[in-house]
């Protein structure tokens, strides 16, 4: 009996770590796959010799994300996408259908990677196409992608335009800071 109630205490114990762990290991797991579909992009733009990106459509109550590509050779536009002259290669799919809980936002108390306050909670931070373009020299547009899980897991997934690199942060709470992972 005794040996028993220890158990129940110590599971009790640990479901909460447990439960922050696996929220966090959604989020870094989806800002992972961001930053490698953005990669993906950047290597299928140069093999292609044309624009190729990530198009990011405010869907209820999340981003629909959809891989685009340039079907004129003028660089990736709203309303080519919306004719059919400039191609979409992947369904719109959400996060959450592969990171239940991850949703694209900034948590309360966030600053911007560079330190800054935030303009606004939108996890989206790519110019007003919302189209992420990677191009066929291997720059890119800029932007930050924020993410972040039910608990207070938050990432951010920046590209650099001149050189098209990306890279992946995670909020310290701690330190007060984004370190790179």
């Amino acid at each position: 009996m005794f040996t028993m109630a220890i158990a129940a205490t110590l599971t009790a114990m640990a479901i909460p770590a447990l439960v922050t762990g696996l929220d966090d290991a959604r989020a870094a797991g989806a800002a992972r796959d961001l930053a490698a579909r953005l990669g993906e992009a950047r290597m299928d733009a140069v093999r292609r010799s044309t624009f190729v990106g990530l198009r990011f459509e405010p869907a209820s109550p999340d981003y629909l994300i959809t891989k685009v590509v340039d079907g004129n050779d003028n660089g990736l536009r709203t309303t080519e996408l919306q004719r059919g002259i400039d191609l979409t290669v992947t369904p719109p799919q959400p996060l959450s259908w592969q990171y239940p809980g991850v949703v694209f936002g900034m948590l309360a108390g966030v600053p911007e990677v560079d330190g800054t306050a935030p303009s606004s909670n939108d996890g989206v931070r790519v110019g007003v196409s919302r189209i992420l373009s990677m191009n066929p020299n291997g720059s890119s547009s800029s932007g930050t992608l924020y993410v972040h899980g039910r608990q207070r897991s938050q990432y951010a997934v920046r590209v650099l335009g001149a050189t098209g690199r990306v890279r992946v942060f995670k909020y310290d709470w701690n330190g007060r800071r984004w370190i790179q992972q």
